[in-house]
């Protein structure tokens, strides 16, 4: 069955970006051997993938008339979209908890890909959806930006039990499984 999976980079201090989305401090860390690695093994587990917004705007606006994503993509905003041409993209508005079953059908046997932002994700463990977040923490504190689950799950306790730890070149990859 497939699972809900955050996978991320965020700073020491837990954001995932600067304020106004800029990740030009997480991009300094691409050639880290073998992290790219490490994503394309996760990639080729996904069967669909979703994301807010802005996360989706973010993506448009810096890789221009190229869509990252092979696997059906769903958007959750509260603002049209239009999608790029050849994407498979679907733009929804609502509580995550009311698509989780269509998502689930959706990527098969493989895994949900929750992209971010860290306010969606958010709402994934407050729904009690995510099975996994998976994050390489990189030696950088930002002071600031958008958390790694916004403000929503804050006030929603959940247990992480650690499966895995892999160190590379400053980085730290951790995957948790939600208890």
């Amino acid at each position: 069955m497939s699972e809900f999976v955050y996978y991320v980079g965020a700073s020491l201090d837990g954001y995932i970006a600067q304020d106004g989305g800029g990740l030009g401090w997480l991009e300094k860390f691409d050639g880290v051997e073998g992290l790219g690695d490490s994503y394309r093994t996760f990639e080729e587990r996904v069967g669909c993938v979703v994301m807010g917004g802005e996360t989706y705007e973010w993506i448009r606006e810096h890789h221009p008339g190229e869509w990252s994503y092979s696997v059906p993509c769903w958007v959750f905003s509260r603002h049209e979209h239009s999608p790029d041409s050849g994407a498979d993209v679907v733009v929804v508005r609502g509580d995550v908890s009311e698509f989780a079953g269509e998502l689930r059908r959706v990527a098969g046997e493989k895994d949900v890909y929750i992209v971010g932002g860290g306010d969606l994700a958010g709402q994934f463990l407050a729904a009690g959806l995510l099975d996994r977040v998976i994050v390489t923490l990189v030696p950088v504190a930002l002071g600031g930006g958008v958390a790694l689950f916004g403000g929503r799950a804050l006030s929603i306790p959940r247990d992480f039990r650690l499966e895995g730890v892999t160190q590379r070149e400053g980085t730290v990859e951790l995957d948790y499984r939600v208890a």
